[in-house]
């Protein structure tokens, strides 16, 4: 933004050292600074608020293409509808729940105890002596 060099520094301060004097150009740098800082401040959190506010707007923007472009409404109609199409067997997490819930699941499905289950992979007989 300003492109200050040493040599412009230089010249800065023997004018402030001439113009104000040795006596208050402490107090002088020390005002200057806080003025330096409470600026650099605000700029930073005026540049973040601006960010903010470019973020917010870009996340509107994609969440309205996608509203427009495919909503979800019609995402899960669908996905339901092609469900009974495509059975398998296998239940769906909707139905697995509701067998969860009335206890009505069946027990080909899931074994409640893991040693009941046929596992592919036979265990060796434990020797009993």
């Amino acid at each position: 933004m300003f492109d200050v060099g040493a040599l412009e520094l230089l010249v800065i301060s023997v004018v402030a050292l001439i113009v104000v004097g040795p006596e208050r150009l402490p107090k002088l740098a020390r005002t200057a600074g806080l003025w330096v800082g409470r600026a650099r401040r605000a700029f930073s959190s005026v540049k973040e608020e601006i960010d903010r506010e470019i973020k917010a707007e870009e996340l509107k923007e994609i969440l309205r293409k996608q509203a427009e472009s495919r909503p979800l409404d019609t995402i899960l109609e669908e996905t339901v509808s092609s469900r009974p199409a495509a059975k398998t067997g296998a239940p769906s997490s909707a139905e697995a729940a509701t067998e969860a819930a009335d206890g009505s699941a069946r027990p080909d499905r899931r074994p409640d105890n893991p040693s009941e289950s046929s596992s592919p992979i036979a265990e060796p007989p434990q020797d009993r002596s």
